[in-house]
């Protein structure tokens, strides 16, 4: 088995709402803890296989236009969101202790904005037609990209 030293990159797709975090608060801070993931497959990611290193499509959803707004890179290790500790925090969980955290997160750091890249442009090219994202009925904030859907995202599309 390689080391995580020799592991291949990998590339992920992660939704935010532009008005808690959009990729112009990326830009202006630099780097940004991806908080507030509450469904365990999205955490599991971000737990188990997200490296720093690995390529982010930042995704503003939940807004009038979503889509690909620009890229980010994984720049931490796992580690547990602290906002599940915070009765204050939307994203407070009770169940959550600080000796067994329920919750975790990686920071993501700034790459580049990119012209808004919708979720129906997406759709318009067949080579993308397997993107967990455009699947129906998928919801999950967090999804695998395939190298060859970042190469084709990245070279073809990305403005």
């Amino acid at each position: 088995m390689p080391s995580s030293a020799q592991r291949a990159r990998q590339y992920w797709l992660m939704k935010s709402e532009p008005d808690e975090a959009s990729i112009d608060d990326l830009a202006r801070e630099g780097t940004l803890p991806w908080t507030g993931v509450r469904n365990y497959q999205a955490r599991n990611f971000m737990r188990d296989q997200m490296r720093i290193g690995d390529g982010v499509l930042f995704y503003h959803s939940s807004c009038p236009e979503p889509g690909i707004a620009g890229l980010a890179e994984v720049c931490s290790q796992p580690y547990p969101d602290s906002t599940q500790f915070d009765p204050k925090s939307d994203y407070y969980d009770s169940a959550s202790k600080q000796d067994n955290p329920r919750w975790s997160l990686v920071d993501v750091s700034f790459v580049r904005k990119s012209t808004l890249i919708p979720l129906q442009a997406l759709r318009e090219h067949d080579v993308l037609a397997d993107m967990v994202v455009l699947r129906r009925g998928n919801r999950l904030s967090i999804t695998p990209v395939t190298p060859a859907e970042w190469r084709y995202i990245t070279e073809k599309l990305m403005k």
